[in-house]
C-alpha cells in the first residue's frame, strides 16, 4: 500500500504563488502516474493536473497556463507549481498515484493539503 503525503499548502494573497509537493512511500514511484486534485468547500473533488513516467502531462482546462506539474523520480516526489492564484483556486488539494493521465485513472490518495488564496 503506497503513502502519499502532501505538503507546501497555505495561504496567499490572489495573484501569488505556491509548490505543492508530494512524497511516495515505494521503490516503483517511476512506473506509475501521478495527479493532483482539489476539493473545495461544498463541491466534488475535480481533476487537476496528472504526469505520466515517461513525463507526458495533462492539465484541466482551468489551470492551464497557470499550473505545471513535475516530477523526481530519485526523490520519489511529484510538484505542483501554481502561480497567479485566484480565490476559486482555495481547496483542498490531493496527491494521487494512477496508471494515466485522466481522471478516472488514479486510485491511491494522500490525505490532503489546504490551499486558501484570499482576494
Amino acid at each position: 500500500q503506497v503513502q502519499l503525503v502532501e505538503s507546501g499548502g497555505g495561504l496567499v494573497q490572489a495573484g501569488g504563488s505556491l509548490r505543492l509537493s508530494c512524497a511516495a512511500s515505494g521503490r516503483t514511484f517511476s512506473s506509475y502516474a501521478m495527479g493532483w486534485f482539489r476539493q473545495a468547500p461544498g463541491k466534488e473533488r475535480e481533476f487537476v493536473a496528472a504526469i505520466m513516467w515517461t513525463t507526458t502531462t495533462n492539465y484541466a482546462d482551468s489551470v492551464k497556463g497557470r499550473i505545471t506539474i513535475s516530477r523526481d523520480n530519485a526523490k520519489n516526489t511529484v510538484y505542483l507549481q501554481m502561480n497567479n492564484l485566484k480565490p476559486e483556486d482555495t481547496a483542498v488539494y490531493y496527491c494521487a498515484r494512477g496508471w494515466g493521465l485522466s481522471g478516472g485513472d488514479f486510485g491511491s490518495w494522500g490525505q490532503g493539503t489546504q490551499v486558501t488564496v484570499s482576494s
